[in-house]
């Protein structure tokens, strides 16, 4: 009897894998994406299956979501990447709290999905056409200032005077941060306004129409607790971080798998 699940979520960087059996997250991988999509989900899926000691036949049904959701074959089907992240949060938000409001940060785009009492997507706004307000703008800029991903949140929380940063395409707010550096500000007031700068941004997309319930972060972007503390202190009210952020849309999948399973 099939007791398992997975969810694929195929980025444009990395694919994220998750296991869902009995209602609960067994486990989670991500791999670089490389270039045969389909041959990594294989792979991945193949892994998912020998670390739990779970055969083949044990898994019910395969959802695929995300940019490369149509070309991974090794999935039963597809779903697209905002109805993934809904549900997804019926498994990653904190037990006692409602989201209303979805804020997803990933590699190449930032969505706002807003939901209604029973995760249903009732809209959603996307920033697609540029990296700013991304994941991408957070590597480029950490490889300016010679640090890691992981570091770019912690530095940023040590600053005292946040820069200004103020363009808001990610090759011309490279250039300022490349001034910044040249003029020696201090490497975590530029992370700091990075961050605001990026929030901003991000803000501008919500829809003022659109509120009610709590507002949770999922996506890589939800691991930068600089990030995090941008939001907070830009809304003025609490934004709480999903459990297992990064595979929130996996998640999401393999819960409609088991549904269709």
């Amino acid at each position: 009897m099939a007791n398992y699940y997975i969810g694929l979520d195929g980025g444009s960087t990395y694919l994220k894998a998750a296991l869902v059996g009995g209602g609960r997250v067994v486990d989670t991988l991500v791999r670089s994406t490389g270039i045969d999509n389909d041959g990594t989900a294989r792979k991945i899926a193949g892994e998912l299956c020998d670390r739990n000691s779970i055969k083949p036949r044990d898994i019910g049904y395969i959802m695929a979501t995300g940019y490369s959701r149509k070309v991974l074959e090794v999935a039963d089907d597809d779903i697209s990447e905002i109805t993934a992240h809904a549900y997804g949060v019926r498994l990653t938000a904190p037990r006692e709290y409602r989201p209303g409001m979805i804020i997803d940060i990933g590699g190449q785009d930032s969505k706002i999905i807003y939901l209604d009492a029973n995760y249903g997507v009732k809209n959603f706004s996307m920033n697609d056409k540029c990296a700013a307000g991304t994941g991408k703008f957070m590597e480029v800029v950490a490889q300016i200032l010679e640090t890691t991903i992981d570091q770019v949140g912690p530095l940023s929380l040590k600053a005292e005077t946040p820069c200004d940063i103020n363009s808001t395409c990610v090759v011309f707010a490279q250039s300022e941060v490349i001034s910044l550096v040249a003029r020696k500000y201090d490497r975590c007031d530029i992370l700091a306004g990075m961050h605001q700068s990026m929030v901003k941004r991000i803000v501008k997309m919500m829809k003022k129409t659109e509120k009610g319930g709590d507002i949770l972060m999922t996506g890589g972007g939800a691991l930068n607790s600089g990030l995090h503390h941008a939001f907070e202190e830009e809304l003025m009210r609490d934004v709480y971080v999903a459990r297992y952020p990064q595979f929130n849309g996996a998640i999401g999948a393999a819960l409609i798998a088991s549904e269709r399973g």
